[in-house]
Parts: structure tokens; C-alpha cells; sequence
């Protein structure tokens, strides 16, 4: 594995806070989202708050302790450190298309404004490649000079994948992210996928941040292109070390964060020296209320540069958002967890 840099803790890394330090004026949260996402309607989230400004952690329920050490070392980043300089005062975001019926397309894309992107979910659980068909064709007839590009989520085995990105490519793909679950089908997608002379180039994402080395799956040329996303790489610093030892181009996308991680993200758009794709940085336009006023959100398909700290919530908005008392245990205890994996790494 290269080496990248260390995460909070390790001998040669940051210094890890303490559990007090790292709950001190935490606040969890309770988003809801305006569609099903991710098979969720509600988005929880702890936001901490440490001598560099906010930060936030917001490992999915279902991620133990050692995934969710690299969400904790991500915000003590933000929180303890601070992100590194831009080279870019804005960064280009793409819209986000959940896996809706067809005809709640318009609705979606309208919310965003004014895009030259579009991400399409497919390979929702319990829906078929007609309806993914159906969606993006929505999405092109919306915008037909649009780059779209597709995100399954890992949900397809290889022969399904073959068979629906040769059909979606009717539609004209810029890419598809993680059709097929692990690397090694991944490669064998690609290759199925140049035997046919499909021209859909493959994004990996889950086989980025979910694998022990984040750098196997380029050097196994099993993708054309990764999908980084600051939370599940452990920081800022750390995914742009990602892109850069990868020699592939990346894609910044989010992590369904609230405006306060969403600019996390967009730290790194504007700190990576190329930035040749739209960032997946819309996804505060899915929630019904978010922590900051305004909202971390593109205006004319761009996102502006939030320097080197996150911005701060605003006060009223994070009442209204405020989870209860037995949220806000289960988070503390699942920062002490993430923080002893930390501690002991």
C-alpha cells in the first residue's frame, strides 16, 4: 500500500482529542430527507465543535467502529486542524436523481437549477432496469445536453450490469459508479464491457473507501476513474492523497452530509490540482431542512470554496433539528468506539 497520511493517533499522525474534548458541545441532529434515499428518510448526524470550528460525523447506523474511526479522523480534520488551501474559489456540482418513478424526475432536477450534470441511482432494491431506464430516459429528455452518469450502488451482479449498461448506454453515460460489488468483479465488468464494445467507462466507489488498500482498485485497473468522498477516507488530506497516488481522475461526492460535511467536500474540489468531473456536492438539495442558513447548496451548478473551516450552523436551524437525549448517547458512544480504534492504530 502507499503511504498516505497518518489518521489521528498513530505515532507519526495529528493528536487525537479526547473523548471529553471530542463531545464538548456536540449536537446531534435529525434530517429529514424529501424522498427515500439510500433506503432512509431520515439523515442523523453528529456535528462537533473544536478549536478550528464545526465539524461532523456521520458514519451510517449499520458501520461499526473501525469504518466509523476514519468519519471521526475526517472530523477531527475539520474540527482540530483545519482543511488545506484552495487552489479554486468555486467547484461544478452535479444534480442527484433518487431511485423516484420516472414521472418525479422534473420535480428532482428542478430543485438544483441550472446543471450540466446528473446523477441517476439504478439498481434500487425492488425495482427493475425497466424502471432504471425509465428514470434516465426522464433525465435525458430533460436535459438532453447534459453528462449523465449512473450510480448503482454495488446492487447488480456482472451479467445484469453488462446487460442494463448496455441498454442505459443508449442514453449516452459519462460513467457508471460501482455497478458490481468488489474489485475483482469490477474488472471483469470492464472487461465484459470492452468485449462488447460498450462504451461505458466504470467509477469505483464502495471499492474505494470500503477496502483496506483504497489504492487497489486502480492499480488493478478494475476502474477509469474513483469516486472519493471525505468522511469514509479519513479526511480531507488524506482523500486528496487517494486521488493523487491513484493517477486516476476522481470524483468528489458526498456522503449524504449536512452542509457542514457537504463543504468538507468541497474543500477538496477546490484543493485537488485537477478537477475534470462535476462533483456529487448537490445532496443538501434532498433534505427538507438542513444545519445552516443558507444551506451548503450550487447556485448555477457551482459550489463556492469554503476556505479552510467548515461553515458555522445557524442557531434557530439547529434547534428545529435537534435529536433527543438517547440519540445523543448512542453517538457519544459510537465516538468513543471510533476513537479507540484511533487510539489503539
Amino acid at each position: 500500500m502507499a503511504t498516505l497520511p497518518s489518521l489521528p493517533g498513530a505515532p507519526d499522525g495529528p493528536p487525537l482529542p479526547s473523548v471529553d474534548e471530542l463531545l464538548a458541545g456536540a449536537v446531534a441532529v435529525e434530517l429529514p430527507m424529501r424522498v427515500r434515499f439510500r433506503g432512509t428518510q431520515l439523515r442523523r448526524a453528529l456535528l462537533l465543535r473544536g478549536p478550528h470550528g464545526w465539524a461532523e460525523f456521520s458514519p451510517f447506523p449499520e458501520y461499526g467502529p473501525d469504518e466509523a474511526s476514519r468519519w471521526l479522523a475526517a472530523a477531527i480534520e475539520a474540527g482540530w486542524q483545519g482543511w488545506p488551501e484552495p487552489v479554486r474559489d468555486t467547484v461544478p456540482v452535479n444534480a442527484t436523481v433518487p431511485a423516484v418513478a420516472a414521472a418525479d424526475v422534473p420535480a428532482v432536477l428542478a430543485r438544483y437549477g441550472e446543471v450540466s450534470a446528473v446523477k441517476v441511482k439504478v439498481a434500487e432494491p425492488g425495482q427493475s432496469v425497466e424502471d432504471d431506464l425509465a428514470r434516465v430516459a426522464a433525465v435525458r429528455a430533460a436535459l438532453p445536453e447534459a453528462a449523465l452518469r449512473v450510480d448503482a450502488n454495488a446492487g447488480w451482479d456482472v451479467p445484469t450490469a453488462t446487460t442494463a449498461l448496455a441498454r442505459l448506454a443508449e442514453h449516452g453515460l459519462e460513467y457508471a459508479e460501482q455497478p458490481v460489488p468488489g474489485i475483482a468483479p469490477m474488472a471483469r465488468l470492464r472487461g465484459a464491457l470492452a468485449a462488447a464494445d460498450i462504451p461505458v467507462r466504470l467509477a469505483a466507489d464502495e471499492a474505494v473507501r470500503k477496502e483496506t488498500d483504497p489504492l487497489a482498485v486502480a492499480a488493478s485497473g478494475a476502474a477509469d476513474l474513483i469516486v472519493v468522498k471525505v468522511q469514509p477516507l479519513g479526511g480531507v488530506r488524506r482523500a486528496a492523497a487517494i486521488v493523487l497516488e491513484s493517477g486516476l481522475d476522481a470524483v468528489v461526492s458526498s456522503a449524504l452530509d449536512t452542509s457542514v460535511g457537504i463543504a468538507g467536500g468541497a474543500a477538496l474540489a477546490a484543493h485537488l490540482p485537477a478537477l475534470p468531473h462535476a462533483c456529487g456536492l448537490g445532496t443538501a438539495a434532498l433534505f427538507e431542512a438542513d444545519v445552516c442558513d443558507p444551506s451548503w447548496r450550487p447556485h448555477h451548478g457551482v459550489l463556492p470554496a469554503p476556505g479552510r473551516r467548515a461553515p458555522a450552523p445557524e442557531p434557530t436551524r439547529l434547534d428545529r433539528v435537534r435529536a433527543d437525549e438517547a440519540q445523543a448517547r448512542w453517538w457519544a458512544q459510537r465516538v468513543s468506539a471510533a476513537r479507540a480504534v484511533l487510539a489503539g492504530g
